[in-house]
């Protein structure tokens, strides 16, 4: 499913990050509260080394300028996955 699709069949006031449609891992729907993107951190991270950052400098990227910011109540969130 395309993220268009998804705003299709959710609504619009998803909330997404540009660029970072490969690493959208679903959407996370609860009762009585919009729904919301959750990205997959590690493709994150992944996808921020590629564009030249270290490990350590695409972490404190992303905890900076990705998962700190708050703008409503569908704002992405970041699955960190376990075995």
């Amino acid at each position: 499913m395309t993220i268009q699709e998804v705003k299709e069949s959710y609504g619009s006031e998803l909330l997404k990050m540009d660029g970072y449609d490969d690493c959208i891992e679903g959407i996370v729907t609860r009762v009585n509260q919009v729904p919301f993107i959750i990205y997959n951190y590690e493709k994150v991270i992944t996808k921020l080394m590629k564009q030249g950052m270290t490990y350590h400098e695409a972490v404190d990227f992303h905890e900076f300028n990705q998962a700190c910011i708050w703008i409503g109540e569908s704002t992405p969130a970041f699955l960190h996955k376990y075995d």
